[in-house]
């Protein structure tokens, strides 16, 4: 008992001490991207200059940027990215916390809508693999990588929200959203964001269910599914708990990839669909030059991308559980 004891202890603090340089290695990533970034911005004209350095004869511009990336850095650690260059000059971390819960939990509920649905058809093309079925997705999936975004949310909203007039077209809420009770109003929510989500979904559907299709059947080629049909296990369970496992690892790799996109992929979509979120503020601070907000939206990919990269590494375990034995091992 003391030996198991002392063995999950160890392992326990193994992990520990995995994880803390998993941050460190982060938070050393983070400031490296927050470097360039500063940098790549003010190669751009009319950088604002900070008023420390305006009356100094003798400061430069390198001397100038230095010292506005110091104060903007010590600003950063307490979370206060500075306020807005734009007419409203309101902060820059709340006007980015109003638009990222929109953003967000629309592209959340699309990755949730594509993994339940290209999964099970990656799955059911690689076991079919040349059958009807599969030469059926197979041309899903070509016209889903021709299709513009912005063509397909078009079509979409000439044929739902104009002929049917089944959905609306733009906006988040409808106008006497206020007078709505609690149910019609989630209701309201879900009718203004169901073309949105349909697009998302529809993008990110053909590539994932292809490249499921590719990884299951890489691994269906492997020696121990074979050997595993050769002792007469059922399909079921040589698809499920066998094979399915190591086909979901490169798809985790896509998915923590894919996390930065929540910024950049919705510029697009909210802009056809009149949504306030990030992707639309994030382009409006872009044209205006504002330059706070500019960082500010950089940061927060930033911070994603290695929040998502930190996510696959944690779902790699979830997957395999051989990856995490070994990880305690080292």
């Amino acid at each position: 008992m003391q030996a198991i004891c002392s063995s999950r202890n160890a392992a326990l603090l193994q992990l520990t001490l995995r994880i803390v340089r998993k941050v460190l290695w982060m938070l050393l990533v983070l400031w490296g991207i927050t470097l360039i970034s500063f940098w790549v911005i003010h190669l751009a004209p009319g950088s604002p200059t900070d008023m420390e350095t305006t009356l100094n004869p003798l400061a430069g511009e390198a001397a100038r940027q230095h010292v506005q990336y110091l104060d903007w850095l010590a600003r950063l650690v307490r979370l206060d990215f500075g306020l807005s260059m734009s007419a409203d000059g309101r902060p820059v971390l709340d006007k980015i916390m109003e638009r990222l819960p929109l953003t967000v939990g629309m592209n959340v509920i699309s990755l949730i809508l594509t993994l339940i649905i290209a999964i099970p058809i990656g799955i059911l093309s690689a076991c079919r693999q040349n059958s009807l079925l599969d030469r059926g997705v197979t041309v899903f999936v070509y016209l889903g990588f021709a299709m513009p975004s912005f063509w397909l949310a078009l079509l979409l909203m000439l044929f739902f929200g104009i002929h049917l007039q089944w959905l609306p077209i733009s906006g988040l809420t409808s106008m006497n959203f206020d007078s709505l009770g609690p149910v019609d109003k989630v209701l309201d929510l879900a009718r203004h964001l169901a073309l949105p989500i349909l697009v998302y979904t529809i993008g990110s559907l053909a590539g994932m269910s292809r490249y499921m299709r590719a990884c299951m059947l890489e691994v269906l080629r492997q020696d121990y599914i074979l050997t595993a049909q050769a002792k007469g296990l059922s399909p079921r369970t040589i698809i499920w708990r066998h094979a399915l496992r190591n086909a979901l690892l490169p798809v985790i790799t896509l998915l923590g990839l894919s996390v930065p996109g929540l910024i950049g992929g919705s510029v697009i979509i909210e802009s056809i669909f009149a949504l306030p979120g990030l992707g639309q503020l994030f382009y409006a601070a872009v044209m205006a030059r504002d330059y706070t907000m500019i960082m500010g939206n950089l940061v927060l990919g930033a911070v994603l991308t290695l929040l998502g990269n930190l996510l696959a590494d944690v779902c790699y375990g979830l997957a395999d559980p051989r990856i995490r034995s070994s990880r305690e091992v080292r």
